[in-house]
């Protein structure tokens, strides 16, 4: 029960061989010693203030995301273990809400970044999943994989976190079904291709089979440990990387500009859009400053819409749609649909936070 395919061909801005992962290493050294700098030289006074700074942050926000981050190498690891096919399977043969609902469900099961994710939102159309089902995929996917849910659980709480992740299935679905109807009536084209699973594929079935047949040796056990420190690079790169933006932001922009420019108003919102559409970050490395968003800036709303926006106007996305469907209509058609439903929630959202 063994499929590692996913992790290597959707690795979010791939490293060439031979060739060391610069943003990796680059936010893992810069992280570790600001940590040690807090932590070894907190009375040190003649270091810079924005120095100091920076050092706080980062030493508070690894200390409150550790744990969802070790949990989420352990959950990556276990995801590699996960046949394409059972994916494909969750998705249903059919389109409508039920097949929509399930690409909803299954884009959650893989614990890959708004990029990576591309790469198998393109293979599922190429595969024969219908227009709606591979948007709501793509939708539900970036943010919301396990390792993620951890951390922003870490940073903004239980509650907040289950908000986001209902209202962010919520929009997949409505972006799903809208899809399904313009295809429907013509305005988008539809997917020419077919699913592709095994004849007589029984998700359950084939489960059961799966998990007798496997053996559960030292070389399950370190091939696992391997897997998940492995696959876990790409989405490691970014959160160490939103962990520095995040301390940056919290070094140079104090509460009361954060909350003038960003906080739970209109100006702020559409200002946070704005930011969102135009930073080109993976969904690990928003997550921190969309955390930010809520907890110093008091707006839940442009939290919520700076991880969604960044996902919809991601004009990596857009491109990958277009490529894969052959339309620029159908890429351009996910922020038009998706945007709207952001600003409003986002805005509801300030409005009763």
């Amino acid at each position: 029960m063994i499929d590692n395919t996913h992790s290597h061909e959707a690795s979010c801005h791939p490293v060439k061989k031979g060739r060391p992962d610069i943003l990796l290493w680059g936010s893992l050294l810069s992280v570790v010693a600001l940590y040690i700098i807090h932590w070894q030289l907190p009375a040190r006074t003649a270091l810079p203030a924005w120095l100091n700074a920076l050092g706080v942050s980062v030493f508070d926000l690894m200390n409150t995301i550790w744990w969802g981050i070790s949990i989420g190498i352990v959950m990556v690891a276990v995801l590699a273990k996960i046949p394409r096919e059972f994916v494909i399977s969750v998705l249903g043969r059919k389109g409508g809400l039920g097949g929509i609902v399930r690409a909803t469900f299954g884009g959650l099961l893989l614990d890959l970044c708004s990029h990576g994710i591309l790469m198998v939102g393109a293979k599922l159309y190429e595969r024969g999943a219908s227009a709606g089902q591979v948007i709501a995929f793509l939708v539900a996917s970036p943010w919301n994989s396990f390792s993620l849910t951890l951390v922003l659980f870490a940073l903004v709480g239980l509650n907040w976190t289950l908000a986001f992740i209902g209202l962010s299935m919520l929009i997949a679905v409505i972006t799903g079904l809208v899809f399904e109807i313009l295809v429907a009536r013509g305005t988008l084209p539809a997917n020419p291709n077919t699913l592709d699973l095994p004849e007589g594929f029984e998700f359950w079935q084939e489960a059961r089979s799966q998990l007798k047949g496997a053996h559960y040796g030292s070389q399950f056990w370190s091939s696992l440990a391997v897997s998940g420190i492995k696959d876990s690079r790409p989405v490691l790169r970014w959160i160490l990387f939103g962990v520095l933006l995040a301390g940056l932001v919290q070094a140079f922009v104090d509460t009361g500009s954060l909350q003038t420019y960003f906080g739970p108003t209109l100006a702020g919102l559409g200002l946070t859009v704005l930011v969102a559409t135009v930073m080109e970050v993976c969904s690990e490395g928003s997550t921190p400053i969309a955390a930010d968003l809520l907890t110093r800036a008091n707006a839940p709303g442009n939290s919520f819409a700076f991880l969604m926006t960044g996902v919809s106007t991601d004009y990596t996305e857009i491109m990958i749609l277009k490529d894969t469907t052959k339309s620029w209509k159908f890429a351009l058609f996910l922020p038009l649909v998706t945007v709207p439903q952001v600003l409003l929630i986002g805005w509801i959202l300030n409005m009763v936070g």
